[in-house]
């Protein structure tokens, strides 16, 4: 895995939105008696994606990982940070790199019944990427497009509506149009969790096809855990916009290290009444992602909380452990003797540095 070239890196991306707080704020807003407010959506997520990887988001509603998703292909406009495309700075790019790179990055959303348009048939559809980019070949593209979505033969669906197919029929023309244009990678955003479960198989069958066949880069979003275990090579965690532990994904699911990680992987049901496990319950509520708390996120729902360390210092996301697996925590210390006390503002905690282990606290 390691040895694949890297074809995506994201940089420190942020990804703000300005708060509607009414007429007088905005008001005094102008008038310079007032600041705006943001929301704080993504906040500072790096990692690499490589040339035929799947890499799984994963993390509770809210956690940003959507506006992460639509931040790569640049459906959001990044407030911070930067995205770097086959040795190419989006940031600093022409307009004919920014077009090259928007051919080559799609997308298939949650929900086939909101993101077909209602008055355009199936070969529309399919076809309207092509035509935005100029690209030939529009019939041949798009019968082969819908034929690998399993919609065969293609032309019987070429002047249907998309109220005349079913929830799963729509997802695959959605795969289609993604898959038109030969893109290098794919954003698949909770890809099935709107289909009924007797169609997710199917169309889970089709992605992990699509992932092969075609040679794509695909970044799963799901807070499905189990499904993403199937799926991808590497799983991120996020939590309050934040990556708080990644790594190869069965390494991440079989030996979770950051208590958020392991509440995640604790609350999946299994399927054995004789089996019995330790729970584990984060008590309180998530974080406020417009005043956003100092120190760690997860500080105030942490079962392993240690002191003062996690109420000033925000933990950095780095390499604890092998296998390229990273947590974002101060129970733990890098190699480099990375030491968190270092950085806090007065007395230290009541513990010491030796106190933040290896391996994690007991919860």
């Amino acid at each position: 895995m390691s040895g694949r070239d890297v074809l995506l890196e994201v940089e420190n991306l942020e990804k703000h939105f300005k708060v509607n707080q009414g007429w007088i704020a905005s008001i005094l807003e102008s008038i310079g008696g007032g600041e705006p407010e943001y929301v704080h959506a993504v906040d500072g997520v790096s990692f690499e994606l490589r040339e035929g990887e799947t890499l799984g988001l994963a993390g509770e509603s809210g956690c940003g990982k959507t506006t992460t998703g639509m931040s790569l292909v640049k459906l959001h406009e990044p407030t911070g940070g930067d995205i770097v495309y086959d040795d190419t700075r989006l940031s600093e790019a022409t307009d004919a790199e920014v077009t090259r790179f928007r051919q080559n990055a799609q997308m298939i959303f949650q929900d086939p019944f909101e993101s077909l348009n209602p008055r355009m048939t199936v070969y529309d559809t399919v076809a309207e990427p092509l035509r935005i980019h100029d690209v030939r070949n529009e019939t041949a593209r798009v019968e082969r497009a819908l034929e690998f979505a399993e919609l065969q033969p293609a032309e019987h669906y070429f002047d249907q509506y998309p109220h005349e197919l079913s929830g799963g029929q729509r997802q695959r023309v959605a795969i289609a149009r993604a898959l038109v244009l030969d893109p290098d990678f794919i954003v698949a955003d909770e890809p099935v969790s709107m289909l009924d479960v007797s169609l997710r198989a199917g169309v889970l069958s089709l992605l992990d096809r699509m992932t092969d066949e075609f040679g794509l880069s695909v970044v799963y979003i799901s807070h499905d855990l189990s499904l993403l275990r199937h799926m991808c090579d590497r799983l991120a965690i996020m939590y309050m916009g934040k990556i708080v532990e990644k790594g190869p994904t069965d390494q991440v699911i079989e030996d979770p290290q950051h208590p958020y990680t392991r509440a995640l992987i604790d609350a999946v049901p299994v399927p054995d009444p004789d089996v019995g496990r330790e729970r584990v319950e984060l008590q309180g509520e998530v974080g406020d992602v417009i005043d956003v708390p100092s120190g760690c996120r997860f500080k105030d729902r942490c079962p392993s909380y240690i002191g003062d360390v996690c109420d000033q210092v925000v933990p950095p996301l780095e390499a604890k452990r092998e296998f390229e697996q990273a947590v974002a925590c101060h129970l733990y210390e890098s190699a480099e003797g990375y030491d968190p006390y270092a950085e806090m503002d007065g007395p230290r905690a009541s513990g010491t540095a030796d106190s933040a282990e290896s391996t994690p606290a007991d919860d």
